[in-house]
């Protein structure tokens, strides 16, 4: 370990040498000496960036605007509803929320009412907003944790929590829930090691007069998703899927410490190697620091 005398001089990082004299050599191995952490060293951009960025880029933007019109899987869930629980699976991005929507359409036409619970609060506040786009605020209601709106709609947007404590509530009242439909998005919660009862004891108190409609995006086991379902409502539940690809794909990508923005994965799905140099540098530096100050045993 270096040892540095304090000098006189006003000038940062010059001691004396034993000679008396001073040195700016010295400067460069104080510097290097301190506990100050080191900058992280950038990888030297490739000569291919530009190409790369059009790459990444290409394609993005909104789509032409076309007719919609369903797909083969969102019809066949809307028919299997009319009689039976309904599990659909298919990719983020390729229609679940319009056969829910569809659905509560089709109900509040007829005077029906339904419920659309979510996991999430930002989730649930986004979907209130949409279906009122979609209904007109006098017929979508909230209900959270820390909001509670038009609690008496046709059509109530909420979280699983609210929606099951409102099923424990009718048991101990004996006032059946005023729904048709539950629809039960992201319903792979259920898997959640924290809070994966709600949805559990949700699914089980909905009295099988009102349809259940359960979206998600992450079922591996569908069937046999469906299949408990069934056994604990008594009421067949049908699983609808969506084959092939997700129809939105997506693209990784990193922006780096000099502002290019690169690809995270290569040509071959590894990590991008300039990335790759950079964690690299960047566990060095934090190796040396943590060595820093401590005094070799040898």
């Amino acid at each position: 370990m270096l040892l540095v005398k304090r000098g006189r001089s006003n000038e940062p990082g010059r001691k004396r040498r034993r000679d008396g004299s001073r040195g700016a050599g010295n400067r460069q191995t104080q510097t290097r000496d301190s506990t100050r952490p080191q900058d992280t060293v950038t990888p030297a951009p490739s000569g291919n960036y530009g190409r790369e960025l059009r790459e990444l880029l290409g394609g993005i933007g909104a789509p032409r605007p076309a007719a919609f019109k369903p797909d083969p899987f969102q019809l066949e869930a809307l028919t299997a509803l009319e009689f039976e629980d309904v599990l659909v699976t298919a990719p983020t991005g390729s229609g679940k929320t319009w056969i829910a929507r569809e659905e509560i359409r089709r109900l509040l036409e007829a005077g029906k009412s339904a419920w659309y619970t979510t996991p999430l609060k930002a989730l649930t506040n986004s979907k209130y907003q949409e279906f009122i786009d979609e209904f007109g605020a006098g017929s979508v209601g909230i209900l959270t944790g820390d909001r509670k709106e038009n609690p008496n709609a046709p059509l109530i947007v909420g979280t699983t929590e609210i929606f099951r404590n409102q099923l424990f509530d009718s048991l101990r009242g004996g006032e059946d829930v005023r729904a048709d439909l539950a629809v039960m998005d992201e319903a792979h919660y259920l898997a959640d090691e924290e809070r994966g009862h709600v949805w559990e004891e949700a699914i089980i108190l909905t009295p099988p007069r009102i349809r259940l409609l359960l979206l998600s995006a992450t079922i591996g086991n569908a069937e046999e998703f469906a299949a408990w379902i069934a056994e604990v409502r008594g009421v067949h539940c049908g699983v609808v899927t969506r084959p092939g690809a997700r129809p939105v794909p997506l693209r990784a990508a990193f922006l780096m410490p000099d502002k290019r923005l690169v690809p995270l994965l290569n040509d071959k799905g590894k990590l991008n190697p300039e990335i790759m140099k950079l964690t690299e540098q960047d566990q060095q530096d934090r190796y040396r620091g943590q060595g820093r100050g401590r005094r070799r045993r040898w």
